[in-house]
């Protein structure tokens, strides 16, 4: 099979989908990778390190497209390459289909099989978003820390206080793979860090694993009792493969301090709250209601090299099963592969993406 690696076009995309190592792995097993010139060199991957492994280098994005039977992203395709999926190749990335329809109405026309990361699952986890999760929740605390200066309209404050001075308060919503993470970094500052969860095990887990944070069943009275204290809100839910539910309202918003700051880690998912819309790194904050809003749809994308090995870690083993094998027997021998098909032969395959577009299931 030919593996295709394209540059990712996305604005300020940094992260490539394969690294050399792989590269040199799949020509192993008698497969053929084509990259693009330059694909690698955001996350410090050169040129040369791709063509040491033995892959051939295009210099034209559409010719890998053109060239490869399998094609291996980081992020969805974008309307340029729209066009360049064929029906009967594979496409395996971050899709987030349930947060745009436009995008699956044209993987649909397209006639490829897409099969996204993010809604791959094994014994209820999902291994191929979680490491991004993981950096998305640490760089959450981060950034917002970062926002809550002054001089980029912040309150002020500081998460983790001074001697006689009480630390900053940060709420986060949810306890997943990127809300321990958030609050993992935000204990680790001093801050004061409260989660909310419906899981109850979960939140016996994270009050033992996170011994100063504290937990609270995740409702509306609650979040509504903690916002007017907040300096930092992380919105950090997820329903696999489906719209992040909408938590926060705009009259929720209000009751926080002007100054403080919501980081959406949801915003791939179309954010969990009513305020939020997409950002980029080059342009990542906005205000509503007093409240700075960051948004980066690609988190993690702002450290590129090690989001790659993170990310790469954990999709080769997949992409060697099609590779080897095909989509058809990869999920023979691997069933959990089922799970990440959205769409193929022109049908909608995942029921939480055809349940947020109104869109018939089909059988995978």
């Amino acid at each position: 099979m030919t593996i295709g690696v394209p540059k990712e076009i996305k604005e300020q995309e940094y992260r490539v989908a394969l690294l050399p190592g792989g590269v040199y792995q799949l020509i192993k097993r008698g497969h053929q990778v084509v990259v693009e010139r330059g694909a690698g060199i955001g996350a410090g991957y050169p040129d040369a390190e791709y063509a040491a492994a033995g892959a051939r280098l295009v210099d034209a994005h559409a010719a890998v497209f053109a060239e490869a039977d399998l094609i291996i992203k980081v992020k969805e395709p974008l309307p340029a390459e729209l066009p360049l999926l064929r029906p009967g190749q594979i496409l395996f990335t971050y899709l987030h289909l349930a947060a745009s329809k436009p995008l699956t109405d044209a993987l649909m026309k397209s006639g490829a099989t897409c099969i996204a990361y993010e809604t791959i699952e094994v014994n209820r986890r999902l291994p191929l978003l979680e490491p991004m999760s993981e950096i998305a929740g640490r760089m959450s605390v981060l950034v917002g820390g970062y926002f809550l200066a002054k001089h980029f309209g912040g309150s002020g404050t500081l998460l983790g206080g001074v001697p006689g001075v009480l630390p900053g308060k940060v709420v986060v919503l949810g306890g997943g793979a990127a809300g321990v993470n958030a609050a993992r970094m935000a204990q680790g500052l001093g801050a004061d860090v409260t989660i909310l969860e419906v899981d109850l095990e979960r939140m016996r887990f994270l009050d033992i694993t996170l011994h100063t944070a504290h937990t609270l069943f995740s409702s509306e009275s609650h979040l509504l009792d903690l916002l007017p204290a907040v300096d930092l809100l992380i919105g950090a839910v997820l329903v696999p493969g489906a719209k992040a539910p909408k938590l926060i309202s705009r009259a929720m918003l209000r009751r926080m301090r002007p100054g403080s700051v919501l980081v959406d880690i949801a915003i791939d998912q179309g954010g969990c709250a009513e305020t939020s819309r997409a950002t980029t790194h080059h342009d990542p904050v906005y205000v509503e209601e007093g409240v700075t809003h960051y948004c980066v749809a690609n988190m993690p994308g702002a450290y590129a090299r090690t989001a790659t090995q993170a990310l790469t870690n954990v999709t080769y083993r997949y992409l060697e099963m099609l590779a080897d094998f095909g989509v058809e027997e990869a999920c023979q021998k691997y069933p959990a592969l089922v799970g990440g098909i959205n769409v193929k032969n022109g049908r909608v395959t995942h029921p939480a993406v055809a349940g947020a577009h109104g869109l018939p299931l089909a059988a995978n």
